[in-house]
């Protein structure tokens, strides 16, 4: 099969390239680099059955990428949450306006299939923990309203034009090629002053974290859902973690004893959801289980960021 991945260049994209290429898949990849690294997917330049397109999906042409194709993953996106504080047009061009010129590349050449990659902030500050698919989406970042909304434009196209979606809500995916998150920025932190560490928030922040490995798995898992026209499915651990207790384990890692600066409040930021724990039993009925926790994950997740930074 024919697959066009955007973002395919990035973190989670290109982990998920090479389990495409390893299924014998033709891959497409087209990224902007923003987030991304070629170095990700420099094992596959030059196969036949792969391509990569340094191109900006918002400003550029990209109808012809999608001749013969027959799935698209649509990957690429702004992950940085609070930046929206700030730039209140990046999350609505880069998220949502990109992907209607997915769709639209799509529908004019005649691409039947879209997974798409979206985030548990379409929830806002849910009540319910876990937190199912069918709960009220009522996001309070202008992140996650991009993703929602996104959302809402692909099941448009999906009935309209006789597409069909699978759409996954992410808990916080971290491991090997992250360019950024609080594992990242711990990290970076330490190196330039390990006597002290700045927390965002008041350190109970509590969210699921789930690794990069696993997360690929739930996607393959949720393709088995096949009687319907658009999927909805939460992917995330069945536990959560303070980030408190992450700054521990990255302190821990990287074998230094710092003090913690809090920053203050329930909130790291304007938009940041203070407590995320999703459902994802119904992956799980798919086949699908953990085999990290989010404990485990973060461990895994700054070995792997220190073997590399």
């Amino acid at each position: 099969m024919k697959i066009v991945v955007t973002g395919g260049a990035g973190f989670i994209g290109s982990h998920l390239v090479d389990r495409l290429l390893a299924e014998k898949h033709e891959i497409v990849v087209l990224d902007n680099l923003s987030s991304g690294d070629e170095r990700f997917i420099a094992p596959h330049l030059g196969k036949p059955v792969f391509q990569f397109h340094h191109i900006d999906l918002l400003n550029d042409e990209i109808t012809r990428y999608f001749e013969d194709v027959e799935e698209v993953w649509h990957l690429a996106a702004n992950p940085e949450v609070r930046l929206g504080a700030v730039d209140t047009r990046i999350h609505l061009e880069q998220n949502l306006i990109v992907t209607y010129k997915v769709l639209e590349a799509m529908r004019k050449k005649g691409v039947p299939r879209i997974i798409f990659t979206s985030s548990s902030t379409v929830y806002g500050e849910a009540e319910q923990l876990p937190t199912p698919e069918e709960y009220p989406t009522i996001p309070i970042s202008l992140y996650g309203a991009s993703k929602l909304a996104a959302e809402a434009l692909i099941a448009s196209y999906c009935h309209t034009f006789e597409m069909r979606a699978w759409i996954y809500r992410f808990a916080n995916v971290i491991g090997k090629r992250s360019t950024h998150g609080v594992i990242y920025d711990f990290i970076h932190k330490l190196r330039s002053n390990p006597r002290e560490l700045e927390i965002l928030g008041d350190g109970t922040q509590s969210k699921s974290y789930i690794y990069v490995d696993d997360c690929i798995d739930a996607m393959f898992a949720g393709l088995k859902a096949d009687d319907k026209r658009v999927y909805i499915l939460n992917i995330g651990t069945r536990d959560m973690i303070p980030v408190h207790r992450i700054a521990a384990i990255v302190c821990e890692e990287m074998h230094i004893s710092s003090t913690f600066k809090f920053t203050g409040g329930k909130r790291g930021w304007k938009g940041d959801v203070p407590i995320m724990l999703l459902d994802a039993s119904k992956l799980n009925k798919l086949g699908w289980n953990q085999r990290y926790t989010s404990d485990e994950a973060v461990r895994k997740a700054t070995r792997d960021l220190l073997s590399l930074l």
